[in-house]
């Protein structure tokens, strides 16, 4: 019979042998798993990140260029809004019609998801109708205020001209504003931030492409 060091040796050694092969389990199945990823910026590829990576993404905040862009695109919807207010009186082409009535929802939706964003961190709500103001600097894509004279006075085929080469001029605004916050070090990074972005860059980059047809037909 075995002394009683001899066996708590022998148990010793087992435990061991068993705590190794737990781990090596474990291991393997974490290498099972499949790999985190963190999402590009519109046309950028998504790439592998870490666990504690992930987890420190989970605690990014906001940043003066998200507060910024928030701001300024409520002032660029609101100009389109008056844009598509334009489109009853003086268009009677259907699809431009319908154009413009998905752009008055969405912009609109979009503004008042905006405001309770800054709201709901104590910051300034601006003024949608700030851009009427003299000295103010436009936003890009946005239209001077010789173009918005010269679009309320148009009827109909040319006020659709204007106001397709408007609005997909003012949509390319949109895009660039976009890429200039994901372009800015640790900005829309977010998840609100980086979803309204992103869907922000689809979907005027979608209504360009409809708008072009629409320009092309209405030009045969």
């Amino acid at each position: 019979m075995a002394s009683p060091i001899v066996v708590r040796y022998r148990i010793a050694v087992l435990l061991l042998i068993a705590a190794a092969g737990a781990a090596c389990r474990t291991a393997a199945v974490a290498d099972a798993r499949p790999p985190l990823l963190q999402a590009g910026a519109p046309g950028q590829p998504s790439r592998a990140v870490g666990a504690m990576q992930a987890s420190d993404l989970s605690q990014v905040q906001y940043t003066g260029a998200d507060i910024k862009f928030m701001q300024g695109m409520i002032g660029h919807h609101a100009q389109a809004v008056e844009m598509v207010a334009l489109v009853p009186s003086r268009s009677s082409v259907d699809d431009v019609r319908k154009l413009a009535l998905r752009i008055d929802v969405s912009q609109k939706d979009e503004m008042n998801m905006m405001r309770e964003w800054l709201q709901a961190r104590s910051q300034q709500i601006p003024d949608p109708r700030a851009h009427h103001m003299m000295g103010t600097t436009l936003m890009p894509g946005m239209l001077t205020p010789e173009e918005m004279e010269r679009l309320a006075a148009a009827t109909g085929a040319e006020f659709d001209r204007l106001f397709l080469e408007g609005m997909i001029k003012h949509h390319a605004g949109a895009i660039s504003m976009v890429a200039e916050l994901f372009a800015t070090a640790g900005a829309g990074q977010t998840p609100e931030i980086f979803s309204y972005a992103s869907d922000v860059d689809a979907d005027q980059r979608m209504e360009i492409d409809r708008m072009g047809s629409l320009l092309k037909e209405l030009q045969k």
